[in-house]
């Protein structure tokens, strides 16, 4: 029955891609652990008709498979049952000291909650070799991830909670990821407005995008230099579904006026889709205010949700 129950949890993870693509690749160079929810968020639930399951190919509009919430410190019982110290460190949690063994040494999870969503860590636990990424520390010789498989090992209940003690492990750490500055984001009565900044140098091309979409290029002054990426994301706020088809502007406001107002561009990146521009923001930067016009596209009354209004968000912001 054990086994069972841990099987159908697997093979729920795998069929929807255990947010692999939503969130990107599992990779540590990608932006895959931004929007994740803090590890106590609670994700309201969808409320859909028989009708909109049926035109929804037996789902309701916007879904996917969401790791149910566990209890951290039971979930840290387990971690030490199972001695996952041995092969990761997590520095001031009161586990026993071990001798490194470089053959069998994982990465340190120290604030590696921040970084990944909880259903990537429930499909390394469960299916360590969905996915491989390849360097020390993750790939062993055979070429596959040198983590055991736990499915046997463990009750539904124990994964859950093991997955929220690994949430729970937020801050600090440095796991090779490109740094980057913090991401925003604002909920309205329709949109979750996100907004990100990569530094120049930092974002995945971002003035290719630009270019690609024939708009000037953004470089404060300077044309010989790299600009950086301002990104929005826009999703509806019940659905959670990315939403295309909407005038995006950004205006950014510094200590010294005049503030500057920048029309972003739909287009897709290593972080998904999004309405973004190759801009630097100055150093001084305070607020960014992000406005959304009413679509540009018809909205059926079969999509059970009315056409938008204009609408607009401030986010304060500082480096």
């Amino acid at each position: 029955m054990r086994t069972r129950r841990l099987a159908a949890a697997a093979l729920a993870a795998l069929s929807l891609g255990v947010a692999a693509v939503a969130w990107g690749q599992h990779q540590h160079g990608d932006d895959t652990t931004k929007p994740a929810a803090p590890a106590a968020a609670k994700k309201a639930p969808i409320r859909a008709t028989m009708e909109q399951m049926h035109h929804g190919d037996g789902v309701p509009p916007g879904w996917r498979f969401s790791w149910p919430d566990g209890d951290a410190a039971k979930g840290r019982e387990v971690f030490a049952k199972l001695e996952c110290y041995q092969c990761h460190e997590v520095p001031g949690a009161g586990f026993p000291e071990v001798q490194p063994d470089p053959t069998r040494r994982g990465p340190p999870l120290a604030g590696m909650g921040d970084m990944h969503p909880p259903e990537y860590f429930a499909e390394s636990i469960l299916n360590p070799n969905a996915v491989i990424v390849t360097g020390p520390g993750f790939t062993g010789p055979d070429g596959l991830s040198i983590m055991p498989d736990f499915r046997d090992s463990l009750t539904l209940a124990e994964t859950v909670d093991l997955v929220a003690y690994i949430r729970s492990l937020t801050g600090g750490g440095n796991h090779g990821h490109a740094a980057a500055a913090p991401t925003r984001e604002q909920t309205t009565a329709d949109y979750r407005v996100r907004v990100a900044y990569a530094a120049p140098g930092a974002h995945d091309a971002g003035h290719q995008h630009g270019q690609a979409q024939g708009q000037p290029m953004h470089h404060g002054g300077d044309a010989s230099a790299p600009a950086g990426h301002l990104m929005v994301f826009v999703t509806d706020a019940a659905t959670g579904e990315p939403m295309p088809y909407l005038p995006v502007s950004a205006t950014i406001q510094g200590a010294k006026p005049p503030a500057r107002t920048v029309k972003l561009a739909p287009m897709v990146g290593g972080r998904g889709f999004h309405y973004g521009a190759d801009v630097t923001l100055p150093a001084g930067t305070t607020k960014i205010t992000v406005a959304i016009g009413k679509p540009t596209i018809a909205v059926m009354p079969s999509a059970g949700r009315p056409a938008r209004p204009a609408t607009s968000v401030t986010f304060e912001w500082s480096q």
